[in-house]
């Protein structure tokens, strides 16, 4: 079965206090903000590689950590790994506040991966 391929990798973490992760990651550690989605911010850690903080009340994340993986072919994702035998948690859908179109998986350990494509891409 054919591999559809990422382009971008994104770590979302559950932050507590966003104003503190914010100031932490920008100017603390220095990384550009490339993306303020109002209860997350995506911030440029190196090539195609982000981290996003979000506010703790607005995400379901059950482990407080979501690995993103970026691909233009959310759908050739999505049907590669059902015809894998692969639970996903939905189907791909929009998402309107984020503007991003997504599902969510689990892996064998209990983490939460995404598989997304922004509607208006990350540099």
């Amino acid at each position: 079965m054919n591999n559809p391929g990422f382009n971008q990798q994104v770590t979302f973490l559950t932050v507590n206090n966003l104003e503190a992760s914010s100031k932490f990651y920008g100017e603390t550690l220095g990384l550009r903000l490339a993306r303020d989605q109002g209860t997350c911010r995506i911030y440029h850690l190196c090539g195609t590689s982000y981290i996003g903080v979000c506010k703790g009340e607005s995400l379901q994340w059950p482990n407080g950590l979501t690995f993103t993986m970026v691909s233009d072919d959310v759908d050739g994702w999505y049907k590669r790994l059902n015809g894998l035998g692969v639970k996903v948690r939905n189907p791909p859908k929009l998402n309107e506040k984020y503007q991003i179109y997504h599902f969510y998986l689990t892996d064998p350990d209990g983490y939460t991966l995404e598989i997304q494509r922004f509607l208006d891409p990350l540099e």
